[in-house]
Order: C-alpha cells, then structure tokens, then sequence
C-alpha cells in the first residue's frame, strides 16, 4: 500500500515515516497542504493520511477537494481536533476516518487494515440494483436509467447500505453505525440531512421518490419505486 502523510510537525511525520516503513508500507512525506495536495493529484496513493490544521491548505479543504475531482484515494484525517464537531465535519468533508491526536501507533495500523479491508472488500461487491438504480462498489458509480448520478463518497456508502438492505427498514441507529461508524446518536440530523440529499440527485420530478421514510423507525429504499415521503 502506498501511503502519502501530509502533516506539519516534522517529529510527528518522522514519526508515522519510520514506523509504517518498518511495517511494509511505501510512505511519501509533504510537510505543508499546498505541497501536499500537489502531491496527491501528481501521484497515485492508495491511503492520504492528512492533519487537519496545515499552512496554505487545510487538511478538510484537501479531503474536500480530492473528493470533488474523484480522487480514487482512501483519506485519514489526523488531528488535535477532536470534538464531535470537528469529526463530523470531517467525515461529512469527504474523510473516510478520523483519528484524534494524541493517537496509539497500534490504534492507527488498525484502522488502516480496516479501511484496506473495506476497499478489498468493496472491489469484489457485485452491482447492485434497485429498481432504475444501478451501483457498481468497484468503481463508485451509480447510474438512474442508465443516466450516471455523481454522488459524494458519503452519499454513495449511504446509497449502497441502503441499497444492500433493499426491501428492508434500515434505523438511523445501524446507519450511524455503518456509515458513519458512530456507535451512538450524537444528536445531530445527519442521516436525515443525507437522505434529503440522496432525494435529490437520485429522484426525478414527477415520479415517486425510491427512498421511504418508515415514521420513527428509519428509511428503506425499495426494489422498485416507492411512494413519495416528505
């Protein structure tokens, strides 16, 4: 796996240099976001492991920007930053996880085997469908009457789970927990923000909406078109 840090404090980018090193990984090192994100759409990486506080360019700009030109990379945001806040705007920024600093090195090699997994595993998904949906997990790309449908990374996990489970009521509470690997309800409308945002780029005016709304319980998305749902 090719990694690429981008982080300001040289002992703490030494640091992550020498160890993933040392566990077989190939890392490439870029001491400020400019630099950093040149490096990133020059070279191609497999896992950007970017602070979230950087001279020139942030790090939620570049997660922001690499999920806005497609950038097939796995991103890690790593930072002092660590309220719930600030992780939610990085997970919904285009992060696909979030780790505080300060931060056990065992901790971080974990969550890249996992997210390594998850991207191995979502390469030998089949296409799923859903009535006029289309979704191919290998190549992130959806397709509604085989017209494509550019989706962020967090709308497309939220599209596919529902997807998986189509014909099944799916609570807020196992999104939270699937897509947005929160184990508990942080008080916020996020899922219901991403629905909304699913409507729009997945329904056409005048037809039925394909995802439905389950009052108190969660959302479903059916195999065939739906009822319309506020």
């Amino acid at each position: 796996m090719k990694i690429l840090v981008i982080e300001d404090d040289r002992r703490i980018a030494s640091f992550l240099e020498r160890g993933l090193a040392a566990e077989g990984y190939h890392v490439a090192v870029e001491n400020d976001g400019r630099d950093g994100l040149e490096r990133a759409r020059a070279e191609a990486y497999d896992l950007i492991i970017v602070d979230r506080t950087l001279p020139y360019v942030d790090g939620l700009e570049i997660c922001r920007l690499l999920r806005a030109e497609k950038h097939p990379a796995m991103l890690m945001m790593l930072t002092a930053r660590a309220s719930l806040e600030d992780r939610i705007e990085g997970l919904r920024g285009g992060a696909d996880d979030y780790l505080a600093k300060p931060f056990a090195f065992d901790e971080l090699l974990a969550r890249i085997f996992a997210l390594g997994r998850r991207r191995e595993a979502a390469s030998h998904e089949s296409v799923l469908s859903a009535g006029p949906l289309k979704l191919d997990p290998a190549s992130h790309q959806v397709s509604r009457d085989g017209m494509p449908v550019t989706l962020t990374p967090r709308e497309f996990d939220l599209l596919r789970y529902l997807m998986k489970n189509a014909g099944r009521v799916v609570s807020r509470e196992r999104l939270l927990n699937s897509v947005w690997q929160l184990g508990y309800d942080p008080g916020t409308k996020i899922v219901d923000v991403y629905v909304r945002y699913l409507r729009a780029k997945i329904d056409v005016s005048g037809a039925d909406s394909l995802i439905q709304t389950v009052r108190g319980v969660g959302y479903m998305i059916a195999a065939g078109p739906s009822r319309n749902t506020p």
